[in-house]
């Protein structure tokens, strides 16, 4: 078991979200007491039924739990949205002494069923793949880029045991999150659509190519991406503007949460990445801004992710803007050795942008001030920014 940096509040209520495999129930059975938690799985078949056909089934089974059971908790809610219902009224008319835990790796029929989310009487938290700081001294950096931060990969015994979970991931996504929920009605486009999006990652969206190359439409592939978010798959990073309206105008990239799940959905978990390639770039920058993006979640920092590309073609990866704190501008670059042609982005946008501090993370080891631009290791910097 990890130490996961995720600060869980078990002193009250909470909606827990996380990808599948990120390991939602591991981190339950080691935060909450086993001996006073009562556990409804809609994973397991009976459950799932039984409280499908009368959701009310909940409220008089935690009606009936004994005094020394303090907390509840219902696993995959989503599956059954209408028990958010059945705990809201367990929480406001009967006020049970039970904190109540509801774990989901989707929010796409919370979301379209308008689902109760117990007006606020409940905390919000998402899990992500395993950080480098949860993986301490196990951490590798070429298996993360390789194999990414899902708890199963740093269990496995071996690179080909890793290949295989992160295949058979692929598989059960399609199967459990889109087929058997009936996201899309026709599979084939959508499964040649995960792998363009996988190939795209981190890269600004042109909906339309994307839309010829899997045989769709614009509109479709932008509902399909937004299916990737609300299923905890990915999220968007739009482009800056200091106008909220302008940003949400440009065109956004899309990063997949993981780079181990990037690999198998692109179909690359044969081809190693090697350093000095723009194929290893393209994962480096997604694992750190996967794993900046972790950060902002855990530490409830606030921040708005964008990134930065002018008219002539100058492009910042990250524009943080952070409530009460400068502007952060960051680079990230994949090289070993920082040299000063790395930073001219930065140095070219920096005057527009008198009050913002500069980063430039890189995996140099060696902590550098250029000017104005402080370049770090990577590691570092996830933290320093």
């Amino acid at each position: 078991m990890f130490q996961r940096l995720l600060n869980f509040p078990s002193d009250r209520s909470c909606f827990l979200f996380g990808a599948r495999g990120t390991g939602k129930s591991t981190l339950l059975r080691a935060t909450l007491p086993q001996a006073s938690t009562v556990v409804f799985n809609l994973l397991e078949a009976d459950t799932e039924d039984r409280l499908a056909r009368d959701p009310r089934a909940l409220e008089w089974e935690v009606l009936a739990l004994a005094p020394a059971i303090t907390h509840v908790v219902v696993d995959e809610v989503q599956k059954l949205p209408r028990l958010l219902d059945a705990v809201h009224n367990l929480m406001e008319t009967h006020r049970v002494p039970q904190r109540f835990v509801l774990t989901g790796s989707s929010a796409r029929k919370l979301k379209a069923g308008g689902a109760n989310l117990l007006a606020g009487r409940a905390s919000l938290r998402h899990l992500f793949p395993l950080q480098c700081r949860e993986l301490g001294a196990a951490y590798d950096e070429d298996r993360a880029l390789r194999f990414g931060g899902l708890p199963a990969i740093w269990n496995a015994n071996g690179d080909e045991e890793r290949g295989d979970f992160l295949r058979a991931y692929a598989h059960g996504y399609l199967r459990e999150e889109i087929q058997a929920e009936q996201v899309v009605r026709n599979l084939a486009p959508f499964r040649r659509f995960l792998e363009v999006a996988a190939q795209n990652s981190g890269k600004i969206l042109n909906h339309a190519r994307i839309a010829r190359e899997v045989g769709s439409d614009p509109k479709t592939v932008q509902a399909w991406y937004q299916v990737l978010e609300d299923t905890l798959l990915g999220f968007h990073v739009d482009g800056f503007h200091a106008s909220v309206r302008k940003q949400l105008r440009q065109a956004p990239k899309f990063y997949l949460f993981d780079t181990g799940v990037t690999r198998a959905l692109s179909r690359m978990l044969q081809v190693p990445p090697h350093p000095g390639t723009s194929y290893f770039g393209e994962l480096f920058e997604s694992m750190v801004v996967a794993e900046l993006y972790a950060r902002n979640a855990y530490e409830q920092l606030d921040w708005r992710f964008s990134y930065l590309l002018t008219k002539a073609g100058r492009e910042i990866d990250l524009v943080l803007q952070r409530p009460g704190r400068p502007l952060a501008l960051v680079e990230i670059k994949s090289t070993d050795r920082i040299r000063d042609d790395h930073a001219t982005a930065l140095m070219a946008l920096l005057p527009d942008f008198p009050d913002a501090e500069a980063f430039l993370l890189s995996r140099d080891p060696r902590p550098q001030r250029m000017g104005p631009i402080l370049a770090l290791p990577w590691q570092e910097g996830v933290l320093a920014v």
